[in-house]
Parts: structure tokens; C-alpha cells; sequence
């Protein structure tokens, strides 16, 4: 309002006026808000658990309302039935009395023991329907009905005694008559006013099962809205949560990829770089230990004869230089093996097996094609590098005597298979991802599209074998190694 005219407010000055902006930011307001928005954050989560209590609350007393209303009607309709009852009974008795005071007026002029009979039946019967009558009055506990009819009773038991009829008697049946007609007037009085009583109950309860119904029909509306709210939340929530994992897949896949490509890359680059390191070792320290032979060599024929202590100990270098160049030469093999180089993967596969062989004791079994196949320089060295990982390995853990190795080849793929009579590989180590370099194997072969299985043989050895297709296969396209990992 304060941004309102002076023209808006007459009669009130502009500063009599708090700014909003000041009355909405005190504590008592924003304590206010407070508290409604957690009544109303209170109302959302837990409407469908009020909703439910009230509901069973409303129908538990509905219920009991309903309970004592039939009781009431009930009762008032044994009510209407015992006014009736004592009607009829009232009408009744009134003609027994007639009966009776015509078989007491009959016995009188013609004494006879038939007539007598009758009377004392018609008499029982009367003395029957007061005492039925006497506890029914009793009964409902309706003083002016019970005096009335206790003036009845004697007038009846009156007429009972009296054997003959006079005009006092007539005088005094035509006063038990209108007493007997007034009490039946009463009774179906009594009788209505019950049936009436009954109708407006069953009206109330009617009513009251119709609201009950309603409000019931309210609240589980309310409840089921309620519920739809929460299950198409719910719904929300999940599709949400779909999409996340979707994502998250999506992010694992490409990250997946993106390593596969980097281990791709690295590995060509390690093997890259040992190809380097190799023709440089090959060219540059072997040229300088084989000059160094050379010149060693010559030196000890000069001085052979003239100084032979000295000719010895070249002698000793020589032999130092011979073992450095073995040493060379073994370091070559192992970065980049020339073999494989010049003669090819089955040549050097077989001259792997037959070394191992020589070196631990073993017996081969080579099951290597006759001819050398070309499979492409990157297949080439990832199946050469397993085989002299599994050799390794065999070496270090199997404690095998014969090894089998083989090497089958189709139109699309190549498989190398080397198997080993061993103690075998452990469960516990087919579940660890870093065991005798199983990593690296995998990785290598993964990298060229490949399938690495390893399991344990029965009774006992290990099984390695790698497929890979012959061609390194990236996207939709047939790349190079080294392209692909870029």
C-alpha cells in the first residue's frame, strides 16, 4: 500500500504507513511463514494418513450411531408390538366379560351344571388375561394405565362373583366397557406414538448413512488423489533416475572407450618406443662394444709376448665385452624380438616355445602352422607378447613339465591357445583383476577387438587362449593401429 498515492489513502499520511517490503521481512512474519509452510510441507506428506484416521474415525462412529439406532428402533417396535398385543388382549378380555355376564345371567334362571362349567372356564379364562395384562402394565411402568387398570381388575373380579344380572350390574358392565375402550385407546395411542418414534429413527439413520457415505466417499477420493499424486511423483522420480543411469552408462561407455583407446596408444607407443630403443642399442652400443672388442683384441696379440699379465686381463675384458654384447643382444630380443621382425609369428612363436623349453625342463607340443602367415605387425605383437607373458608366468607359478601351444587361423580371426600341465590357476586369482599380469594380457588384447579367456583345467594345469580378428576393426572403419589410438 505504500506505493499507493496519497490520492488512494485520504485522511492518511504517507509515513502513518509502513513499507511492505519492511512489514514482510520482521521476524514475526518470516516465523509466521515459517510455520505455515511447515504445516503445509506436514499436510502433504502425511494428508493421506489424516485422511485415513479421520475416515476410520467418522466410520467407527458412524458405526455406533447407527448401532444404537437400530437398538432404539428395536425397541421402540416391541414397544408398538406389546401395545398391540395388550389391545387385542383389552378387546378380548371385554368379550369374555360380556361372555361371562350373559353365562352368569343364564346359570341364574336355569341352574344346570353345563352352564356352570362353562361360567368357571369363561372366569379362568378372564382371571388369566387380568394377570397377563397386571404384569404387562408393570411392565412398562405407566402409573395412570396401572390404575386404571387395577379399577378394571376389580370390577372384573366383581362381575366374577356376582351369579345373576340386575340394572346396578348392567349400570356397572357399561362402566368396565368404557374402561376397558379407554385403555385400549391408550394402548393404540402408545402404539403409534412407538411406530412413530421408529419411522423418525429410521429416517435419522437413513440420513446418517448417507452422510456417512458422502464423507467416506470424500476422503477416499481425497486419499486416492492423494495416492495418484504420490505414485505419478513416484514415476517421475524413476523415469529421473532412469535417465541418470542412461546417462551414467552413456558416460561409463564413451570413459570405457576412451581408455581402451589410450592403453591402445600407449601400448603402441611402449612398443614404438622399444622398437626405437632396440635399433638404437643394436646400432650405437653394439657398434661401440664390437669396436671395443675389436681394439681389446688387437691390443692383447701385441702384447701377448711381451707382457702376458697384462695379455691376461684384456683377455678377462674381452670376455666382459662378450658378455655385455650377450647382454645386449638379450635385451633387444626382449623389446623388440628380431625374429618376429624377420622370419615372422609362427617362426618366432616356436623359437619362444623352444627356448622356455630348453630353459626350465619342459616338453612342447607345437601345433603351429607349416607356412608363416603375415596377420599385420600390431597383431603380430600382441599375440607374441602374450604368449611370452604365459611362458613367464608358466615358468614362475605352474611348475609344469609340458606345454602345449597352438596357433589356428581363418578367414576373419586367429586364435593362440597355451595350455600347461601345472597346478593350474587359483579361483581366487581368476577373480583378481592384477594377477601375473593378467591385466596387461587382457588389456593388449581387448585393445585389437580380441577375446581373452583363461580358466583352470581338470585335474589340474591352466588354459589360456586369445581370438582376435585378423584385422583391427575402430567405428565402422578398418584403421591402423596407431590412426586409431590418435
Amino acid at each position: 500500500m505504500s506505493h499507493l498515492p496519497h490520492a488512494a489513502l485520504p485522511g492518511i499520511a504517507q509515513h502513518d504507513a509502513p513499507p511492505a517490503s519492511d512489514t514482510a521481512t520482521t521476524p514475526a512474519t518470516r516465523a509466521g511463514f515459517a510455520r505455515i509452510n511447515r504445516l503445509n510441507e506436514w499436510m502433504h506428506r502425511y494428508s493421506w494418513a489424516v485422511a485415513m484416521t479421520v475416515a476410520i474415525v467418522i466410520t467407527v462412529g458412524g458405526l455406533v450411531i447407527l448401532e444404537s439406532g437400530r437398538m432404539r428402533i428395536a425397541a421402540e417396535y416391541e414397544t408398538a408390538l406389546d401395545a398391540k398385543s395388550a389391545t387385542a388382549q383389552l378387546s378380548a378380555l371385554a368379550a369374555d366379560i360380556a361372555t361371562l355376564s350373559a353365562q352368569g345371567q343364564t346359570f341364574a334362571l336355569k341352574p344346570d351344571a353345563a352352564y356352570k362349567a362353562q361360567f368357571e372356564g369363561t372366569a379362568a379364562h378372564v382371571r388369566r388375561a387380568l394377570a397377563t395384562l397386571d404384569a404387562y402394565y408393570r411392565r412398562i411402568g405407566d402409573d395412570t394405565a396401572l390404575a386404571s387398570f387395577a379399577q378394571i381388575r376389580v370390577a372384573a373380579n366383581d362381575a366374577i362373583e356376582r351369579t345373576a344380572s340386575s340394572d346396578a350390574s348392567a349400570a356397572n358392565d357399561t362402566t368396565l366397557d368404557a374402561a376397558l375402550s379407554l385403555l385400549r385407546l391408550n394402548e393404540e395411542q402408545r402404539a403409534q406414538h412407538a411406530l412413530d418414534a421408529s419411522r423418525a429413527d429410521q429416517r435419522i439413520s437413513t440420513l446418517c448413512v448417507a452422510a456417512l457415505c458422502a464423507l467416506n466417499i470424500v476422503l477416499f477420493l481425497l486419499l486416492f488423489r492423494n495416492l495418484g499424486i504420490q505414485l505419478d511423483k513416484q514415476d517421475r522420480v524413476q523415469k529421473a533416475l532412469i535417465t541418470q543411469q542412461e546417462e551414467l552408462d552413456r558416460l561409463v561407455f564413451d570413459r570405457t572407450r576412451q581408455l581402451e583407446a589410450l592403453a591402445w596408444h600407449l601400448q603402441s607407443v611402449s612398443e614404438d618406443e622399444k622398437t626405437t630403443l632396440a635399433r638404437e642399442l643394436h646400432d650405437e652400443l653394439g657398434s661401440i662394444l664390437t669396436a671395443s672388442k675389436m681394439d681389446v683384441a688387437w691390443v692383447r696379440g701385441k702384447l701377448r709376448e711381451s707382457e702376458p699379465a697384462m695379455a691376461e686381463k684384456l683377455s678377462r675384458a674381452i670376455g666382459n665385452l662378450d658378455q655385455g654384447i650377450a647382454l645386449k643382444r638379450r635385451i633387444i630380443e626382449d623389446m623388440r624380438p628380431t625374429v618376429l621382425a624377420n622370419f615372422g609369428l609362427v617362426t618366432a612363436l616356436r623359437s619362444l616355445a623352444d627356448e622356455a623349453a630348453q630353459r626350465n625342463g619342459w616338453t612342447v607340443e607345437a601345433d603351429l602352422p607349416d607356412d608363416d602367415v603375415k596377420l599385420g605387425e600390431a597383431i603380430e605383437i600382441a599375440l607374441f607378447r602374450v604368449a611370452q607373458e604365459t611362458l613367464t608366468n608358466a615358468a614362475k607359478y605352474a611348475h609344469a613339465s609340458r606345454i602345449r601351444i597352438a596357433l589356428t587361423l581363418d578367414a576373419a580371426n586367429v586364435a593362440l591357445n597355451i595350455a600347461d600341465d601345472g597346478i593350474g590357476i587359483r579361483p581366487q586369482d581368476l577373480k583378481r583383476t592384477q594377477t601375473h599380469g593378467l591385466v596387461g594380457m587382457r588389456q593388449r588384447v581387448s585393445a585389437r577387438g580380441g577375446r581373452f579367456e583363461i580358466e583352470r583345467v581338470m585335474p589340474h594345469g591352466t588354459s589360456i587362449r586369445v581370438s582376435m580378428p585378423r584385422e583391427r576393426v575402430h567405428g565402422d572403419t578398418t584403421v591402423a593401429p596407431a590412426r586409431a589410438a590418435a
